[in-house]
């Protein structure tokens, strides 16, 4: 059996804004709209992964801790960490650090959503082992 990621699921306090944020920064395109109240995104990121943005029922501060177990970023590959920040950073995105490491080779760069969701940037070199 093959697996593919389809889609990721993220509750939004304000499925609008939320939708509009990742349209807006990242160049996400709706792919589907409920047209309900309140409304379902499916959004789709350049590259083909598609997030689902729907009404939370609750939140919690403690989902934002990177630690805390269960789901917690969504690595986007970029092929240069610098004009993607610098690009991002235009568009008003604030990044938390400075480069750092990443696991299995390459570097990384954290920022979050308008909702406090952590992402983060990855560049590979082009001899990683995770191609």
């Amino acid at each position: 059996m093959k697996f593919s990621v389809e889609h990721i699921g993220l509750p939004a306090r304000d499925p609008v804004g939320l939708k509009d944020w990742y349209v807006r920064q990242l160049g996400a395109t709706v792919a589907f709209d409920t047209g309900q109240v309140p409304p379902t995104f499916f959004l789709r990121l350049p590259g083909g992964v598609m997030i689902e943005i729907y009404k939370a029922d609750s939140g919690l501060a403690e989902t934002s801790n990177n630690k805390l177990a269960g789901w917690r970023h969504l690595a986007l590959r970029v092929d240069s960490l610098e004009q993607a920040r610098d690009q991002l950073t235009s568009q008003g995105v604030v990044f938390e650090k400075e480069f750092r490491p990443a696991g299995g080779g390459g570097r990384i760069l954290f920022f979050r959503d308008a909702e406090d969701n952590l992402l983060h940037l990855v560049e590979r070199p082009p001899d990683s082992v995770l191609k």
